[in-house]
């Protein structure tokens, strides 16, 4: 295998109960899109299964469940480079656990970045690629509050995006075809080191706030490439 995705499912704020199932199955469709897209290359995906349901406030339980996860797939592969892909909890997490130095890049779809008076980590993402996607219409995680880190994150890296779904919801399903193939070209093109579609480029190279408030477009991933 050349690269590794690792996908973090959803949860709640604070749970001691045992893993959801639920959860997991929800970043399978996802996961196996992207094997379907990157086999060829020799890239693998895995679903990661935390021990709690919960964040549980300080613990950050699934952030440490993410580096540990990152830790058994260079165990497993070797010295690949390694994608954190999460939904809503599972998104912080992935962005918590950037800091291992085996991973190059972060996909948070519709991260869950609840308000407290410490504010969220930003050194820890110097040196990766990411990729926030957002709903407009998410009544879970606020958009307002993902660009508000995508921009403390693009003052100290500038290889971040972040893509704004119109009229979509937290689940981000009435877009699901765009956001797969959102997410796949921005995972192989950074774990693979090949030229992204044209709307991604542009994203990471315009400045705040329009690289921040990209709109995905109705038919993405139909006409990727020029």
């Amino acid at each position: 295998m050349r690269a590794v995705v690792l996908a973090l499912p959803g949860g709640d704020a604070l749970s001691t109960r045992r893993r959801s199932p639920v959860a997991a199955a929800v970043m399978w469709p996802l996961a196996r899109h992207l094997v379907r897209e990157g086999a060829a290359d020799g890239v693998a995906a895995h679903v990661v299964h935390y021990r709690f349901r919960g964040w549980n406030g300080g613990h950050a339980h699934p952030a440490e469940d993410a580096e540990w996860a990152v830790g058994e797939a260079v165990r497993r592969y070797g010295d690949v480079p390694v994608c954190l892909v999460g939904l809503d909890m599972g998104a912080r997490a992935a962005l918590h656990a950037a800091g291992h130095p085996a991973v190059t890049s972060v996909v948070a779809l519709a991260p869950w970045l609840p308000h407290g008076p410490e504010p969220e980590p930003v050194k820890q993402l110097i040196g990766r690629r990411v990729l926030f996607v957002h709903g407009t219409e998410d009544e879970e995680t606020a958009p307002e509050v993902s660009y508000g880190l995508a921009e403390r994150i693009k003052k100290v890296n500038r290889e971040v995006c972040r893509f704004e779904v119109h009229s979509d919801g937290h689940g981000l399903h009435q877009h699901r075809a765009e956001v797969f193939a959102l997410t796949a070209d921005f995972v192989l093109g950074s774990l693979l080191d090949r030229p992204h579609a044209r709307p991604i480029a542009d994203a990471l190279a315009a400045p705040p706030p329009l690289g921040l408030r990209m709109p995905l477009a109705s038919g993405f991933g139909r006409s990727l490439r020029p």
